[in-house]
């Protein structure tokens, strides 16, 4: 795959910490595009293969279940973390993605390779300069709109309490760490204004939807250059 980065149009990205409310977004989204006759492929990260799922419960899940009998627990490092979600990105743009936009679809994607940057990077303290260079060889492909859905780590928090009998990997970090992962999203977006629409999502639900829909319904007036 070549190492150039494409910026396509028809890709959509939803971003955001945990409790955002990422899955109203992502039907307001459907409905607008929809609406326009556009046909739509609605995927997510880590995931969107039978591959990469397999790889997204090595990644996330926190469950003794994924451990043989008398297995130690052995966690899993921050590199590993970071090498596993491209993996599995990999896949799932050479599967998914890029065959949909070949096709003249839309592709909206609940998580992409900005999720590596807040999470692995600034989350992890991992070199953004390596996901740079894992996204350029590995991926090379960037959406033309990514949504992030802003929130106060806290209220997100309040909101998943009790949502799952078993959080996940990351569900199960600290504030702090999701401090520095909502810290680095919304630098990214201040980087990047043109591909980035920061929305506000303590707003009701009903708001955030409209807002999301807005936000589309620019961007395909006025298409990134």
């Amino acid at each position: 795959m070549t190492e150039a980065i494409l910026i396509h149009p028809r890709f959509i990205s939803l971003e955001g910490g945990e409790g955002a409310g990422k899955s109203t977004a992502i039907a307001s989204i459907r409905d607008v595009l929809l609406q326009r006759g556009h046909e739509v492929v609605l995927t997510r990260e880590p995931g969107g293969t039978p591959l990469a799922e397999k790889i997204r419960a090595l990644m996330l899940d926190n469950r003794q279940s994924l451990r043989g009998e008398g297995d130690e627990d052995e966690p899993l490092c921050a590199e590993a973390e970071l090498l596993l979600a491209f993996a599995a990105r990999a896949q799932h743009v050479r599967q998914v993605v890029r065959p949909a936009l070949q096709r003249g679809a839309f592709v909206v994607s609940d998580r992409f390779t900005d999720s590596s940057y807040a999470y692995q990077g600034d989350g992890r303290g991992l070199d953004p300069a390596w996901i740079a260079a894992l996204e350029r060889r590995a991926v090379g492909l960037r959406p033309g709109l990514t949504l992030l859905l802003d929130l106060d780590v806290r209220e997100g928090r309040a909101r998943t309490s009790g949502r799952d009998l078993w959080p996940d990997r990351i569900e199960s970090e600290q504030d702090d760490f999701f401090e520095r992962v909502r810290a680095g999203f919304r630098r990214r977006a201040a980087a990047e204004p043109e591909r980035f629409r920061v929305i506000d999502a303590a707003l009701p639900p009903r708001e955030v939807g409209m807002a999301v829909a807005a936000a589309v319904e620019q961007s395909l007036e006025s298409p990134p250059r």
